[in-house]
């Protein structure tokens, strides 16, 4: 007993039509990883990056003492709070500012602020960044808001650390 081709054979016919079909829709989806995937990425690279903009402006207006970098990279009603030592502090923006402007700038190559990761959700960022300054480490937490297009820190929690030997 022999098995007819009518009954269990694919036609080839219906072969040809079902390659033809998925080669096609191989084809489809493979450009559009190649083409999609990276306009992706670059979207969020350029957010990312307008993020970390915003936190080299704090980095630098720390070091240079320049209270124009810190009004730029600061929400106006932010908030700052955090433990130096053992103390909870909380500072109004405009105090921190002024006080963080005073003096002469500092020399930037002592002093060495890294941004160690962005978590993005929708026009809301959370930063983490070290601070390694030559009598003090600092560890960041800062909350970024996209306002008007423009990302803003709009709280600041740090732990500040002697390193006083």
């Amino acid at each position: 007993m022999g098995f007819g081709c009518q009954k269990y054979c694919i036609p080839t016919w219906a072969l040809i039509t079902f390659n033809t079909f998925f080669f096609r829709w191989k084809k489809v989806a493979l450009l559009g990883i190649f083409f999609l995937l990276p306009m992706l990425s670059f979207a969020q690279s350029d957010v990312d990056a307008a993020i970390s903009k915003t936190v080299q402006l704090y980095f630098d207006g720390m070091v240079a003492r320049d209270s124009a970098k810190l009004e730029a990279a600061f929400f106006p009603q932010a908030r700052l709070i955090g433990y130096r030592g053992d103390v909870l502090v909380v500072t109004p923006l405009a105090e921190w500012i002024q006080s963080t402007a005073m003096g002469a700038p500092r020399e930037p190559s002592q002093y060495r602020n890294e941004l160690k990761s962005i978590r993005r959700v929708g026009k809301m960022a959370f930063v983490e960044a070290e601070l390694n300054w030559p009598t003090r480490y600092y560890y960041d937490y800062l909350t970024l808001l996209e306002v008007a297009g423009v990302w803003k820190i709009v709280h600041k929690s740090w732990h500040e650390r002697s390193l006083d030997k």
